[in-house]
């Protein structure tokens, strides 16, 4: 489990007193619950009221935590009104994490995995005709050209030091090379968690990608290890992109600080973190805007965030997670680049592997941004977002067919 989700639970006391703070605390003019969530079901009927349209200082109250029972893809960021049941299509629990994570990276392994079995157990020797073939199914699993060159180059040197011969022995050498790759530039989450303060999490990325759904997850990570969450709307000229956030700040439990359309993203920022700060929350999730287009506007506009956020908090924010759909492939290398740029990118949620076959940009990130991802999704469920492991993933890619 990703180290974020293991902080100490609050005691007693300390909820007893924060409860007190919160009562004694002067208004700063929001609305909806005065305390965080709690991460105790809400009844069916503890709808208090409806979220106003264009609202200033706007926070969500307390909703019921259960999802509509209607299927949806939650891949679509654009309608998270229809979320599935968190319960709803989960596999049996006689599974393992690995078999469900390998039968969700299916694609990848079709298009991969399979391909190199096929190509391994064609051939009776190690030779330049088969490095070539295996160099095509490298670059077409999107594990790019450098990775690629990376890869074929510790084959031949491992293959010409233990004088092997058996074109089947390679399969092993790129699955150890893979996760060496990955594992490289892994570093551990919980480091970053302060020791006075709320944690907060900055998410950057393009429209699109899938930022507003994966904040969503997570929050219910935290709120599963009986953390407290507050969510900012800091993409105020998305069309619907607050709307989309209290959405799932309603089905969480959890309240939304929120401005109207058009507001200045900073003064939402400053707002959110003075009552995160005020009301001693664990945990701030921040959305921001991801309109790439206009990436000098953007890029400017996020670093005045970031400001605001540190002046707010030292050290703050404490994680700048970058969120990357998986089906963009290089392109998605190329936003990161220029987000990582702008704020400096400190992790990386890789959103969609179920639905590409070119899962091997995992290790393509991992050498050319040289930075953790911490989340993957691999499927539409509300627990379909998996705290990554370099092991359990490559185990999955490489798992032969049934």
């Amino acid at each position: 489990m990703l180290g974020w989700f293991n902080k100490k639970k609050k005691s007693t006391s300390d909820s007893a007193q924060q409860q007190e703070l919160q009562k004694t605390a002067p208004d700063s003019g929001e609305t909806g619950a005065e305390k965080p969530a709690s991460t105790e079901p809400v009844p069916e009927k503890a709808y208090v009221e409806a979220i106003p349209d264009k609202a200033l200082h706007d926070d969500t109250c307390r909703h019921n935590t259960e999802p509509d029972s209607k299927p949806i893809d939650t891949h679509a960021e654009e309608d998270p009104s229809k979320e599935q049941d968190p319960g709803a299509g989960q596999v049996k629990k006689s599974k393992s994490i690995l078999t469900k994570l390998s039968e969700r990276l299916v694609r990848t392994r079709d298009s991969f995995t399979h391909r190199l079995d096929e190509l391994f157990l064609g051939k009776k020797e190690i030779d330049a005709d088969l490095f070539d073939s295996l160099e095509e199914i490298l670059v077409t699993a999107d594990l790019g050209i450098h990775t690629t060159r990376d890869l074929l180059e510790f084959a031949r040197r491992r293959v010409k030091r233990d004088a092997l011969s058996d074109p089947i022995a390679l399969k092993e050498l790129l699955k150890e090379r893979i996760t060496s790759i990955i594992v490289a530039h892994e570093q551990p989450a919980e480091r970053a968690f302060p020791d006075n303060g709320p944690f907060v999490i900055m998410v950057v990325g393009v429209n699109g990608v899938g930022k507003t759904t994966t904040i969503g997850k997570i929050t219910r990570k935290f709120l599963n290890s009986g953390q407290s969450v507050l969510l900012v709307a800091a993409d105020t000229f998305r069309a619907a992109a607050s709307s989309q956030l209290k959405i799932w700040g309603e089905r969480n439990n959890v309240r939304v600080v929120a401005q109207h359309e058009g507001a200045d993203p900073s003064s939402v920022v400053f707002d959110a973190m003075t009552t995160a700060v005020r009301k001693q929350y664990d945990i701030v999730l921040i959305d921001t805007a991801g309109r790439l287009h206009t990436k000098v506007n953007l890029m400017e506009e996020l670093k005045k965030i970031k400001r605001v956020i540190g002046k707010q908090l030292d050290g703050a924010p404490h994680e700048i997670l970058l969120v990357i759909d998986a089906t963009t492939g290089q392109n998605g290398i190329s936003q990161a680049k220029l987000f990582n740029e702008a704020v400096g990118i400190t992790g990386i949620a890789l959103t969609k592997l179920d639905g590409t076959a070119k899962g091997g940009i995992v290790a393509n990130i991992a050498q050319e941004l040289k930075t953790p991802i911490r989340f993957i999704g691999i499927g539409e469920q509300i627990d379909d977002l998996k705290d990554f492991d370099a092991d359990e993933f490559v185990s999955a890619l490489f798992e032969p067919r049934q």
